[in-house]
């Protein structure tokens, strides 16, 4: 691993903020700091998120100041259109985007359909669009929690409940075909652990069924469960033994605090690794077993941390992958992580922002989870800091 500390100290490209924040104005450089400032105050977080779903509850006219301020820093837009000049800019400097609709909490079947049918719309607007080869949905928009929890807990389901799951079956389906008719990369999100075993029995048999000649369905794995690895193993043999083609998406994962205080709520051993050096050594371990494996899993490398994208690049010279190798692409949340998405694309490598967008009351849930997860990741967001004051001090020279 000699080399890869080298890579890290030689040629760290991630401390280039020109090409980082090239895309930003002075006073959007300016907000981006006065924002990561106040998400790194814990207490002014847990105010501002209460203060903020009272608003949006009371119908307070404050929409005008969450899309100038939070919303415009984190999402692209209301809407698909709305997104355009966003995608556009960062397609010139060679990111590509995956528009998510980040509306999160709905559980009637009528919402259930109609987000299907919202990702089969943002699919048809991608279609023939080199800057978002990707689209991207969660489990839990396509049907009730509730019913993903007892499948993955061999509970009984009544007859209304398997309908249910039928109907789950059928929007997968539906969605799956759409991305081979539209030639659209899908990505398929990972939630918590006590439903997640019933997604993975969906996205399998999607992959199966659709990545025959190549990836057109990506499963996600949270490697902060340490449990990750061996299922990827799993997973490999049944692609081999049944001829179909993996589509991975790692990330460290997004429901930690959620995920120990119920294993400690019902007596069960957590999922979650025990701290972040388990975390990052689990991470690691799959991104390097699918970089021995590439002839037959493809990898998406959701990931904010430096040194595992710094290993990713190492990995890639080490067995000889070219930096555009399409099999192999990088991906950060749209307004975090610029010093590494941007640079990354400025060397060549294949990258992709995540771009949430919707209505700015419906995205509010999803804002306070950044904001709140953000904090809870002090040294992200001291380092998001300190490179923002260098740009800006940059620029006054």
């Amino acid at each position: 691993m000699a080399t890869f500390f080298e890579t890290m100290l030689e040629n760290r490209i991630f401390d280039n903020t020109k090409s980082a924040f090239a895309l930003k104005t002075d006073s959007e450089l300016e907000r981006a700091y006065f924002l990561f400032k106040m998400i790194s105050k814990q207490p002014l977080v847990r105010i501002g998120t209460t203060v903020t779903r009272f608003a949006i509850n009371a119908k307070l006219p404050v929409e005008g100041l969450i899309r100038a301020t939070v919303f415009d820093h984190f999402c692209g837009g209301v809407n698909e259109r709305d997104c355009n000049t966003v995608v556009k800019k960062m397609y010139e400097k060679g990111v590509c985007s995956v528009l998510d609709f980040s509306v999160e909490g709905k559980e009637k079947e009528q919402s259930f359909d109609d987000a299907l049918n919202r990702v089969i719309q943002i699919m048809e607007f991608a279609q023939d669009k080199p800057s978002m080869p990707f689209s991207v949905f969660k489990p839990s928009g396509f049907g009730r929690f509730e019913i993903y929890r007892k499948i993955t807990e061999k509970e009984h389901l009544t007859q209304k409940e398997h309908e249910e799951w039928q109907r789950i079956k059928e929007r997968f389906d539906k969605v799956c075909s759409k991305a081979v008719e539209c030639n659209i990369t899908l990505l398929i999100d990972a939630e918590e652990s006590w439903m997640q075993d019933a997604a993975d029995l969906l996205v399998a048999e999607m992959m199966e069924k659709y990545n025959k000649e190549k990836p057109v369905v990506f499963n996600t794995l949270q490697c902060y469960r340490w449990d990750r690895l061996q299922y990827l193993k799993v997973l490999h043999r049944d692609a081999i033994e049944k001829g179909y083609k993996l589509g991975v998406k790692i990330v460290r994962g997004a429901y930690m605090e959620k995920e120990r205080a119920r294993a400690e709520q019902h007596d069960y051993r957590s999922p979650i690794c025990k701290d972040k050096f388990e975390t990052d050594a689990h991470f690691n371990a799959m991104m390097a077993y699918i970089f021995d494996n590439l002839e037959d899993i493809q990898i998406f490398i959701g990931s904010h941390n430096e040194e595992s994208n710094y290993l990713a690049m190492e990995l890639m010279r080490q067995n000889g992958f070219e930096k555009n190798d399409r099999r192999i692409w990088f991906g950060q949340l749209y307004g975090m992580s610029d010093h590494i998405t941007f640079n990354l694309a400025a060397h060549g490598y294949n990258v992709s922002k995540y771009l949430p967008f919707g209505p700015v009351r419906d995205v509010m849930p999803y804002l306070i989870r950044r904001a709140e997860e953000n904090t809870s990741v002090a040294g992200q967001t001291n380092r998001e800091l300190t490179l923002l004051k260098e740009e800006i001090k940059r620029r006054k020279i």
